[in-house]
């Protein structure tokens, strides 16, 4: 086995980005390699080591890119395009013109495909160069030689559930196992300086299925989420020892793969009805970068004693608490109706920015009123009906301005930082009244 994956290995990533390989440690890989303490002063850390993985959006999830020598669990429901994800990266990390003349070495170990299987998969991408090392094992021992002989830049684990270690009984994909086979590569990331990529499956309640432990041992943790039946996918980070876990990235599925989306807004709005009540387009900052989003919101009288409440993409919490503001600060009957609420698009925004977005468009539709669709809405409700400054407001008026809206609707604390702007109009509210004012057609 070894004298055969020997002859495959090439010279071609020794002077990759990734840098020069640490000598490697014998059968011993399982132990952490031995270092010397040094003051925190000498010790010298750059973006710089840093190497693209070739896809503009996962470089920003990751924080600048790929970090060597570390461990990135990345997880998604079964079928959702993980495997796609980083098989395209893969591509561009052994593409040369993508790394400047020499590519890395990537071995992928697939334990739930064959050979034959990856190559059908890799085929709708493109043509694939010799750097990268296809192997179908589950073996931990096994996948330990053959990194130990082929001496890759990058490894990637498909999946973590299926891989299993001869010195645990359990089955794989058991606690035990997952927690082993996921100690033994993290200390050949650190003891070897490869860069590991492991694939989890998620739960149905969206964690990653193994044990929580699991999230602590790695560096970074990614979800890779959507809806299987849509074209987007949505990349983030929950956790991240190399970068912020504020950055999203955004891809649609194609016939040939995936594509980045590189302006999110554009797409979250593609389709949106005209001359509809209850819609409304607001701003939500994810990160650096600056999202527009369509809330949409339908209320209906209810004959039931608790009247249905309906959240998808925002918190319901949230939601309930911006309808008893409705109803104590402004008077809507909302006890008495069913309220649903939506994000268009299937994606999930946290930031209290979009609350402005969640009034307006239940008042939208419990009065019947069409929002202009050139205006768009951010701001922060609290429980005395008062709207609240977010942060960057500046940042949202000039999205709001490139998309080519005409009004804007912002907390007022807000109008100083903005500033005077040309071809736009801003409207600046203090509470819900004031809102309510706007939407009547007085102020937008």
């Amino acid at each position: 086995m070894s004298e055969e994956m020997g002859d495959r290995v090439s010279m071609s990533g020794a002077a990759s980005g990734f840098g020069s390989r640490k000598e490697p440690i014998s059968a011993s890989a399982r132990r952490a390699s031995r270092s010397k303490a040094l003051p925190l002063s000498r010790i010298t850390a750059s973006d710089a080591e840093r190497v693209s993985s070739g896809i503009g959006e996962m470089d920003r999830v990751l924080g600048g890119g790929i970090v060597p020598g570390s461990l990135v669990l990345v997880g998604g429901d079964p079928g959702i395009g993980k495997s796609t994800l980083l098989l395209q990266m893969c591509r561009n990390l052994t593409d040369e013109k993508q790394m400047g003349g020499v590519p890395a070495r990537v071995l992928y170990v697939s334990g739930e495909e064959s050979q034959q299987q990856i190559k059908l998969r890799a085929n709708r991408m493109g043509d694939f160069s010799d750097s990268l090392l296809v192997m179908c094992e589950t073996n931990l021992s096994d996948i330990q030689e053959a990194i130990a002989v082929l001496e890759p830049q990058v490894v990637i684990i498909d999946s973590i559930q299926t891989m299993y270690s001869e010195t645990v009984s359990s089955a794989p994909g058991s606690v035990s196992q997952v927690r082993e086979a996921t100690g033994v590569l993290m200390q050949l990331a650190k003891g070897l300086g490869v860069t590991i990529f492991i694939i989890g499956h998620v739960t149905k309640e969206g964690a990653v299925a193994g044990p929580r432990v699991l999230e602590h041992m790695v560096d970074t943790v990614l979800y890779f989420e959507g809806d299987r039946h849509a074209s987007y996918r949505i990349l983030h980070a929950v956790k991240n020892r190399f970068g912020s876990t504020d950055e999203i990235g955004v891809f649609e599925m194609k016939g040939n793969g995936l594509r980045e989306v590189l302006n999110p807004s554009e797409f979250m709005l593609e389709g949106r009805p005209e001359g509809a009540s209850g819609s409304v387009v607001a701003c939500s900052i994810e990160g650096t970068r600056p999202i527009l989003i369509e809330v949409q919101a339908l209320t209906a009288p209810s004959n039931l004693a608790y009247p249905r409440r309906t959240v998808d993409g925002a918190d319901l919490n949230r939601v309930n608490l911006l309808l008893a503001v409705l109803e104590r600060r402004l008077g809507l009957s909302l006890s008495q109706a069913d309220v649903y609420v939506n994000i268009a698009g299937g994606v999930r925004m946290k930031e209290p920015a979009i609350d402005l977005g969640i009034i307006i468009a239940v008042i939208s539709s419990y009065k019947d009123i069409v929002i202009d669709p050139r205006t768009l809405v951010f701001g922060e409700v609290g429980l005395s009906g008062e709207i609240r400054s977010v942060s960057q407001a500046p940042l949202r008026v000039r999205e709001a301005e490139k998309l080519g809206f005409s009004t804007v609707i912002l907390p007022q604390a807000c109008m100083k930082s903005v500033g005077r702007t040309e071809g736009i109009r801003l409207i600046g509210v203090r509470t819900v009244r004031d809102v309510v004012t706007a939407v009547n057609g007085r102020g937008c």
